[in-house]
């Protein structure tokens, strides 16, 4: 007879069971997206309220005289101060969403990862060819398309050209 220990089912954790999305690694790589969307957000809100300050500023006040402009002095250079760092705040926010998104689309979690990805898709990794063998190939390659490129060029006689100046005159 069969042990009754042995048909035992373990107890099932509490915890949700980790998917390829939910795990500790995928986490990681979707912070910095997160990150990034936030700061995206943050940017977002510093330039409307910018902007409607900027509004704000050209209504008349209720008891002003409908007659007058608005009394506003503009600071130039306080505004360009303004406008890049609020530019340049969104840009980076942006390309941290961007980078961020890539990296978790990719898989890509650390610098080693990304290091695997980048020589693997150049063949230096994985195949057993190393930097200088792949130097030495792309040297090749690059010497050959430049060798075929004259030699079209000297078939159709338009080697006397590089002798020209952009309108035509001999130089």
């Amino acid at each position: 007879m069969a042990d009754p220990r042995e048909n035992a089912t373990t107890p099932i954790s509490p915890e949700a069971p980790s998917t390829a999305i939910t795990s500790r690694r995928s986490l990681k790589q979707l912070s910095l997206f997160l990150a990034g969307s936030s700061f995206l957000a943050f940017s977002t809100l510093i330039t409307r309220r910018s902007l409607a300050r900027r509004y704000a500023a050209t209504v008349p006040r209720f008891y002003a005289p409908s007659n007058r402009p608005p009394s506003n002095t503009v600071n130039g250079p306080f505004e360009a101060v303004e406008a890049l760092s609020i530019a340049t705040i969104s840009v980076t926010s942006f390309m941290m969403m961007m980078a961020g998104g890539a990296f978790w689309a990719f898989d890509i979690s650390t610098m080693d990862d990304l290091r695997r990805k980048v020589r693997g898709g150049l063949g230096i990794d994985g195949t057993g060819r190393s930097e200088r063998q792949a130097e030495e190939d792309f040297e090749e390659w690059l010497a050959e398309t430049l060798a075929r490129k004259d030699q079209k060029r000297r078939s159709r006689g338009e080697e006397d050209e590089e002798k020209k100046t952009e309108r035509g005159r001999p130089r």
